[in-house]
């Protein structure tokens, strides 16, 4: 097996990274943050039922797709990193890690990385770090992701502001990514990539994509509403709603679709306020309460569309 672009003349991404697992829920995922634009689009590769690799320092982008077909295949981690690594001229300067489905890592740093460069390995993750600030950055990470709780989502995040908060890379920050799959195949790609979040040029990276993040479990909770709404739970639905909301007070799209489910499961009284609280924020939301109703996706008879729109 030969890798492409054997010399290098990757993207530069020296950066930190977390690549972990779920030990609950067997959801695998990566977290990472540099100094470089776009950072997400090359160093972090996950596929569902298999496992999660990323490629940093100067990069091989041909680790990712090549190391996540070699577990595929069987090979450990160990064995894919050792293998990639052996079979790339630019390896001295190449960080590497990889974590299977099953939890088990394996991670190299090369010798001629940028310092302070190196990485730990553990149950369930392995963080990695080069040309940062201090030596301790990695620590930090491991430590506090084996302390945390919660999403596999927002432990990684919590790894990465250790990192930051130990001082980071040496030259600053500029962009972020986290993405977490699930940890069997459902054979339907959409469905397994639970988290896909990026930020690709920002002064405060890691902050947007705790904020992104944020907003991404609002829209999570509004998703499992119209799941409830569907099933005629009511109850469940505006808990889920309501949490939705609270988590994204300002998002006009969640008011007005809340309103919309209501409507269509006979709870006018209960949408009216919420509709005109999405008409007082942008009253280009009125416009499309006929148009829902042409297509179907709104079922009002026309005296609540008038009350609705001109009361």
């Amino acid at each position: 097996m030969l890798l492409p672009d054997r010399v290098i003349k990757a993207p530069f991404a020296h950066t930190y990274s977390i690549i972990a697992r779920d030990e609950e829920s067997g959801e695998m995922g990566a977290g990472v943050q540099s100094h470089w634009f776009s950072v997400g689009k090359v160093v972090p590769w996950a596929l569902a039922g298999v496992g999660v690799v990323v490629t940093q320092s100067f990069t091989n982008p041909a680790f990712g797709p090549l190391g996540l077909e070699m577990l595929g295949r069987g090979a450990s981690p160990q064995e894919t990193v050792e293998r990639l690594v052996k079979e790339d001229d630019g390896r001295d300067y190449r960080q590497l890690a990889v974590i299977d489905a099953q939890g088990n890592t394996h991670a190299y740093t090369g010798s001629k990385c940028t310092a302070e460069a190196g990485h730990i390995c553990g149950k369930n993750f392995s963080v990695q770090a080069n040309m940062m600030l201090k030596d301790t950055v990695w620590k930090a990470m491991a430590g506090a992701f084996e302390g945390s709780e919660g999403p596999l989502a927002e432990r990684m995040l919590t790894a990465l502001n250790a990192a930051e908060a130990e001082g980071g890379d040496a030259r600053g920050r500029q962009s972020s990514a986290l993405v977490v799959v699930r940890g069997q195949s459902t054979g339907q790609v959409w469905k397994d990539r639970l988290v896909d979040l990026r930020v690709d040029d920002h002064t405060e990276p890691l902050k947007e994509l705790g904020r992104l993040l944020k907003v991404y479990r609002a829209y999570e909770s509004m998703d499992a509403g119209d799941a409830a709404m569907e099933k005629g739970d009511m109850g469940a639905a505006l808990r889920y709603y309501s949490k939705a909301e609270e988590m994204f007070p300002q998002n006009e799209e969640m008011v007005f679709w809340h309103a919309v489910g209501l409507a269509n499961n006979g709870c006018f009284a209960e949408c009216v306020p919420l509709f005109r609280k999405a008409f007082a924020m942008n009253p280009n939301w009125k416009v499309m309460v006929p148009r829902l109703v042409i297509n179907g996706l709104l079922d009002l008879d026309q005296e609540r569309i008038d009350r609705l729109l001109n009361g």
